[in-house]
C-alpha cells in the first residue's frame, strides 16, 4: 500500500507555521541588532556629556510604558518586562566599553596595589576607560615602587583581606593631596591604617559585586567618609557614571552589616553542603526532585563551592565579631529546633508570623521577585 507523502499529513500545516515563526525571529532578530545600534550611539552621547550610563528614573518610566501598551494590545505585560529586561542588560554590557567623561582632568597618575587581581583589574579598566593613568604595583613589584608612585594622584589598594592592613602600612610616603582608597569588605581596620600612613584624604570603598560582572550598572558600592571627604567627591561622581550606586556608611556599622551579609551567610552556606556530604546523597537525584525553589537554593550553595576557599576563610575568620554573631545565630538556630522537638505548632506558628511582620510589606515584594528567578531557574533545565 502506498505510503502518503509528508506534505499531505498534518505536518505540512505545522511546517508552514514554523516557517513563518523563523522568519518572525529573523525580524526580531534584525530588530535587536538596530537597538544595539542605537545604544551604542546613546552610549557615546552620555561619555560625551558625562551622563551615567545608569539611568534609574528614565528606566522606570520605559517599562511602566511599555507594560501598559502591552496590556492595551493583548500581550502579557510580564513577558514584555523580561524581553525589555534583558535587552537592557545586554545595552549596560554594551555601554561599558564605550568611555566615561573624565571627572578630575587634572589628577595624576592612579597606582592600584594588586591590580594584577580581579577587582584591580576591573577597577583598572574602568579607570582607564574614563581617562586615567593607571598603574600597577604587585607583589614583585615593590622594588621599583618609588617610581611607581611618583606624582601619583590616588593609590587604590586591591589585595586579599588578610593582607591589606600590612600593606597599607608598606606604602612610601604618600603626596599631601593624593587620595588613598582601598576596596576592603571590611572597614575598620583598613580606615583605621589608612588614616595612621596618610595625612591626605582617605576614602574607604566596598564593592558589593564579584569581579566578573558585565558591567557596574545597579551594582551596589559601599563608601567610607574618611578623611577631607571633598576631595573624593570626583571619584564617587565617576563611579556614579560606571552606573554603580553609592551607599554611604560608617565603618562601625558596614562591618556590622557585613557580618549578617556576608560571614553568617557564607558560613551558614559552608555548614548547609558539609551536612549536605555527610548526609550522602547523589546530588543528581537532589536536583532530578527538587522544585524549582530548591533548584536555585542548591545552585546558589554550589556556586560558593565554585570559588576560592581562601576568600571566603577571609571573610568568615576577618573580624572577632563574626564568631559572636555566629555564636548567637546558633542559639538561636537551637531555639527553633527546641519548638520542634516540643512539637509545639502554635509556638512555631507564632513565630513565623513575628518574623513575617519584621518583613512588612517587603515579603510580598520579595515573593514577586522571586517568581521571576524562580521561572529563569526552571527554564535552565
Amino acid at each position: 500500500m502506498e505510503q502518503p507523502h509528508p506534505s499531505a499529513g498534518p505536518e505540512a500545516p505545522l511546517a508552514e507555521l514554523r516557517d513563518q515563526i523563523d522568519a518572525v525571529d529573523k525580524q526580531v532578530m534584525d530588530l535587536l541588532a538596530r537597538r544595539l545600534e542605537l545604544v551604542a550611539e546613546v552610549g557615546e552621547l552620555k561619555g560625551q556629556h558625562g551622563l551615567p550610563i545608569y539611568a534609574p528614573e528614565r528606566e522606570r518610566t520605559m517599562i511602566a510604558a511599555r507594560r501598559t501598551e502591552a496590556e492595551r494590545r493583548g500581550l502579557p505585560p510580564d513577558l514584555i518586562e523580561d524581553v525589555l529586561r534583558r535587552c537592557m542588560r545586554e545595552a549596560y554590557a554594551h555601554e561599558k566599553n564605550l568611555g566615561f567623561t573624565r571627572q578630575s582632568p587634572d589628577l595624576g597618575p592612579i597606582v592600584i596595589v594588586g591590580g594584577a587581581g580581579q577587582m584591580g583589574q576591573l577597577f583598572g579598566r574602568m579607570l582607564r576607560l574614563s581617562g586615567y593613568e593607571v598603574r600597577e604595583l604587585d607583589r614583585d613589584d615593590w622594588d621599583n615602587s618609588q617610581q611607581l608612585f611618583d606624582g601619583v594622584g590616588m593609590v587604590l589598594v586591591s589585595v586579599p583581606i588578610h593582607d591589606t592592613v600590612s600593606v597599607i602600612h608598606q606604602l612610601p610616603p604618600l603626596p599631601a593631596d593624593c587620595l588613598l582608597v582601598d576596596l576592603t569588605s571590611t572597614k575598620l581596620a583598613p580606615m583605621e591604617a589608612m588614616l595612621q600612613v596618610h595625612e591626605g584624604p582617605v576614602l574607604g570603598l566596598h564593592p558589593m559585586f564579584a569581579p566578573d560582572v558585565d558591567n557596574l550598572a545597579k551594582q551596589v558600592i559601599a563608601y567610607v567618609p574618611g578623611r577631607h571627604p571633598d576631595a573624593s567627591t570626583w571619584l564617587l561622581e565617576q563611579i556614579r557614571l560606571w552606573g554603580a550606586r553609592l551607599h554611604e556608611v560608617s565603618a562601625q556599622d558596614h562591618d556590622h552589616a557585613m557580618g549578617l551579609i556576608q560571614a553568617q551567610r557564607h558560613f551558614s552556606t559552608f555548614a548547609y553542603g558539609l551536612h549536605l556530604i555527610r548526609e550522602d546523597r547523589s546530588l543528581d537525584e537532589l536536583l532530578a526532585l527538587s522544585s524549582p525553589i530548591y533548584r536555585l537554593e542548591l545552585i546558589m550553595i554550589g556556586r560558593l563551592f565554585a570559588q576560592d576557599p581562601e576568600l571566603y576563610a577571609d571573610i568568615i575568620l576577618s573580624s572577632p565579631d563574626h564568631l559572636e554573631l555566629l555564636d548567637r545565630y546558633h542559639e538561636r538556630f537551637a531555639e527553633a529546633l527546641e519548638i520542634l522537638r516540643a512539637g509545639d505548632r502554635e509556638a512555631f506558628i507564632a513565630r513565623f508570623r513575628e518574623i513575617g511582620a519584621w518583613f512588612g510589606p517587603s515579603a510580598e515584594r520579595f515573593m514577586a521577585e522571586s517568581r521571576t528567578l524562580l521561572a529563569h531557574a526552571d527554564a535552565q533545565r
